[in-house]
């Protein structure tokens, strides 16, 4: 589910050109508010995962473990009310009509028609390739930015991931061969960034436990293995910089 919510996010930002209307913010927000649930049920599952290997050599993750099931706990119990809520109900049929009968789809200025209009090879050319300029400007400074620096960069990864995925169901020639190239280096890339948010995430939430005096601290990203992440998804985005440009 958290997936496909961010695919149709990735979607939503891809096209907002064409899609923007009265209703748009009123949407994304909703799609917000629903992907903060699913994502803290998704970083505690994740942490509780790491803490198991971890434990295997720190004894004293023990008590974070069992803590944390109580926290996983309440989580799934939060995200349990909020898909039975009539805010979601709300939220799933206000977003299905957007989607296939939204303001943005009739409306009658020259620009927004020109939008509606422009071929797709040749729209999708344009924003992939400002995404990717602004990814790889980003990712020069991969080894000196800080976490949320480096958790924003991930976003802007996923969001050209997802996006040239879903384009190449739209095309039935080789039109995107190129974009296809650029996914395995993004797809590298994204998984060391990953791995690098699951761990600052992970962290985190180790402090906030000690800080109720838990159990000692426990860590979930080395110095050697923070490293190793960074120089794979910096590889992985030097090949990508080396690839053609996008075509249409």
């Amino acid at each position: 589910m958290r997936i496909a919510l961010t695919h149709l996010r990735a979607a939503i930002s891809f096209f907002s050109p064409m899609v923007d209307d009265s209703k748009r913010t009123q949407i994304r927000g909703e799609l917000k508010w629903l992907n903060a649930h699913l994502g803290a049920v998704r970083d505690l599952d994740v942490a509780i995962e790491r803490l198991k290997a971890i434990n295997k050599q720190q004894p004293q993750a023990t008590p974070y473990y069992r803590s944390w099931n109580g926290k996983r706990a309440d989580s799934h119990r939060h995200l349990a009310r909020a898909l039975r809520s009539v805010r979601y109900r709300r939220l799933v049929k206000s977003t299905s009509a957007w989607i296939e009968n939204g303001p943005w789809s009739i409306r009658r200025a020259k620009q927004a028609a020109q939008e509606r209009a422009s071929p797709i090879a040749e729209y999708s050319v344009r924003k992939l390739t400002r995404w990717q300029e602004k990814l790889l400007k980003k990712s020069r400074k991969l080894r000196d930015i800080d976490t949320k620096k480096r958790h924003r960069l991930r976003l802007t990864n996923k969001k050209l991931f997802y996006s040239i995925e879903f384009l190449k169901d739209l095309s039935s020639d080789k039109r995107f061969s190129r974009q296809q190239d650029a996914l395995k280096y993004l797809r590298k890339a994204q998984k060391s960034l990953g791995q690098l948010n699951d761990g600052a995430n992970g962290q985190s939430l180790a402090t906030s436990l000690d800080q109720d005096r838990v159990g000692a601290p426990v860590q979930f990203l080395g110095p050697k293995r923070e490293k190793r992440l960074i120089q794979t998804a910096a590889a992985a985005y030097r090949k990508l910089a080396a690839l053609k440009p996008f075509r249409g």
